[in-house]
């Protein structure tokens, strides 16, 4: 396990610093001037120069892509151009609500849907497991988006239940597990019908194993052989998809963000990349970047703990 560990840290390692370099080069491709978006279009050729002479906008990519390296290595992910506030700071006011608001989504999908797949699959073929499968597939097809705007204007426009928009207020754990609420069904609806569906398909895979088979044989009874063989041994594609799901996850969280106005790095990325705020916009993206790699590699890290097989191997 040690060797196996060290072997996820290195590729995870190579995995960030590949996004990184790919994050830098779209990043300069994107059209647009930031000095000119900044200063405004009558600002004159002098100013513009001394701008990106200041920022280090004008000098080679290759000399850009060094320092921001260097800089990124030594904690340093700049300064935001329109405050002149440290980008690490903005970042990490950011972090916690999106932290927040992606582990409780896929907590609660997870929570949701693995029972639910489960279930489907010791009663395929019934009038449950199609009722089950329509639910799942209606969840998957429906737009993010769309989720969260619905949700928005039944439960908080037209129910008045939940606030709109928001955080929460700061310090207030209450309100802001309140104003969670929403956000967090916005986007566990969508997975759980993603991870209810693969549950049932792996375990209906398990359930025709010889070990299975012998289990039976031996009398061991049918609810047994469901959660404790088969559904465990399940457990490690079902991991392996959670633990990708969650980077995609990170990724979905601009558009919830978004619709109910909720202070986090979705929100942040977004409006630096409005604004061409390059500095904010790449240490948003790293930090992103950063919790994918991690998440991926504790998830392949607990198969170990799940199925005592990938110890040995």
């Amino acid at each position: 396990m040690a060797q196996y560990t060290f072997r996820r840290f290195i590729t995870a390692l190579a995995t960030v610093f590949g996004a990184m370099v790919l994050l830098f080069i779209m990043i300069q491709f994107m059209p647009g001037n930031p000095a000119t978006i900044l200063l405004g279009p009558r600002a004159s050729p002098e100013i513009i120069a001394n701008f990106e002479e200041k920022m280090g906008l004008n000098q080679p990519i290759y000399v850009q892509f060094g320092k921001f390296m260097f800089n990124v290595f030594q904690g340093d992910l700049g300064k935001d151009i329109l405050t002149h506030r440290p980008v690490r700071e903005l970042v990490l006011n950011a972090l916690p609500y999106t932290i927040v608001l992606a582990f409780t989504g896929m907590g609660v999908a997870a929570i949701i849907g693995i029972p639910l797949g489960a279930f489907a699959a010791a009663y395929r073929d019934s009038l449950l497991d199609k009722i089950t499968g329509v639910i799942s597939v209606s969840f998957i097809t429906m737009p993010s988006f769309v989720k969260a705007i619905v949700l928005l204007l039944v439960f908080a426009v037209i129910l008045k239940w939940f606030p709109a928009t928001g955080g929460g207020e700061p310090g207030n754990i209450l309100d802001q597990l309140y104003h969670l609420i929403l956000p967090m069904a916005a986007i566990a609806i969508g997975w759980i019908g993603y991870i209810a569906r693969l549950t049932r398909a792996v375990v209906l895979d398990e359930l025709t194993e010889d070990y299975v088979r012998t289990a039976r044989a031996k009398g061991v009874s049918e609810r047994m052989t469901l959660y404790k063989h088969a559904l465990r041994s399940a457990m490690v594609p079902v991991v392996s998809f959670i633990g990708v799901g969650f980077g995609t996850l990170l990724g979905g969280t601009v558009l919830t963000e978004v619709v109910f106005n909720r202070p986090g790095i979705g929100t942040l990325i977004y409006n630096a990349v409005k604004a061409r705020n390059f500095p904010v916009a790449e240490g948003g993206l790293i930090i992103a970047v950063f919790l994918y790699a991690f998440v991926n590699m504790m998830a392949d890290l607990s198969h170990g703990f799940i199925d005592p097989r990938m110890r040995t191997e």
